[in-house]
């Protein structure tokens, strides 16, 4: 089996599986690993390094963290690399020409649906609240476009009734590494040929905007529940109690004929109306607050019959 001296170019939790198999195979080298700069995040707004650059830290691996790749000088450094291929999963920065031509074998990306549905930023949140039935994973040879490249393999899943994009999330990350491993050695090997993406069936997934999350009762039980499920547990699909926030992580649709007003509470256990049939409220969070089931919110939280979510 062919030796293979690759550069990561990745950033959060998802690309971890993909990193760390290409570490353990023994006909990979990695030489090197792109993330993003280290940034504030958190209620301290403490300096925070990217997963994948603590990953590299942990396995001793060089890491570069530049904020483009469109400097010569920044190229420069990637091309005396000498790599013959470089992985790229949820990166966050654009590749030039120049880049995508460094390594011999060119640069491959892990995408987290079946391309070329939801192309784009936020691929598995949007197959959740679309309501898709099946999604999956893909590896491609980048060009310039935004997830046009053609197609070398993939992996397909079936999106459960009840599954959250978290959950999505670490499935996909897990199927996509061995698929990465695979698809790389089928390459180098000459046995595995790229294939244009269909040009029918394209969607994008643009990134979730903050207005999105919020819950507007006056849509249906079940597009509700895809909204809920696709934005939990990150950013939180949320509503309004007596001024403050609430954010629901997971609820349970409810296909029964009312004629209340939508986000109405109807019982004790936080049925709430919705614009077509009900929703059960099952999992929820308030600002500053651990996550909780429905029992534990209403111990602290008394929602009534009558009361109403906004």
């Amino acid at each position: 089996m062919a030796h293979l001296r690759v550069i990561f170019m990745g950033t959060p939790d998802f690309a971890v599986p993909t990193l760390s198999a290409l570490l353990a195979a023994p006909d990979i080298e990695v030489a090197a690993v792109y993330t993003q700069p280290p940034r504030q995040a958190g209620r301290g707004k403490k300096t925070r390094r990217t997963p994948i650059h603590e990953a590299a830290l942990d396995a001793g691996i060089a890491v570069f963290t530049p904020t483009s790749l469109k400097s010569e000088e920044v190229q420069a450094e990637l091309r005396a690399l000498d790599a013959d291929a470089a992985v790229v999963v949820a990166y966050g920065l654009i590749l030039p020409g120049a880049v995508l031509r460094a390594p011999r074998l060119g640069c491959f990306n892990l995408h987290g649906s079946l391309l070329p549905r939801w192309r784009g930023a936020a691929p598995i949140q949007r197959a959740v609240m679309a309501g898709d039935e099946r999604t999956g994973v893909c590896v491609m040879v980048m060009d310039e476009g935004l997830d046009t490249g053609p197609e070398l393999s993939r992996a397909e899943v079936p999106i459960a009734a009840e599954a959250t994009a978290g959950e999505l999330h670490d499935k996909l990350a897990k199927l996509g590494a061995p698929l990465m491993l695979e698809a790389l050695r089928g390459v180098a090997a000459g046995q595995l040929r790229p294939t244009a993406q269909p040009e029918n069936g394209i969607t994008y997934a643009k990134k979730i905007d903050k207005a999105e999350a919020r819950i507007d009762w006056s849509r249906s039980a079940a597009e509700l529940d895809n909204l809920i499920r696709g934005l939990s547990p990150f950013p939180g699909a949320w509503c309004e109690w007596q001024g403050s926030r609430i954010k629901v992580l997971l609820a349970q649709p409810e296909a029964r004929a009312n004629d209340a007003e939508p986000g109405l509470v109807l019982d004790d256990a936080l049925l709430i109306a919705c614009g077509a049939g009900a929703l059960r409220l099952m999992h929820l969070q308030r600002s500053g607050k651990g996550a909780m089931s429905a029992a534990e919110f209403l111990r602290g939280n008394p929602l009534r019959p009558g009361d109403r979510l906004a």
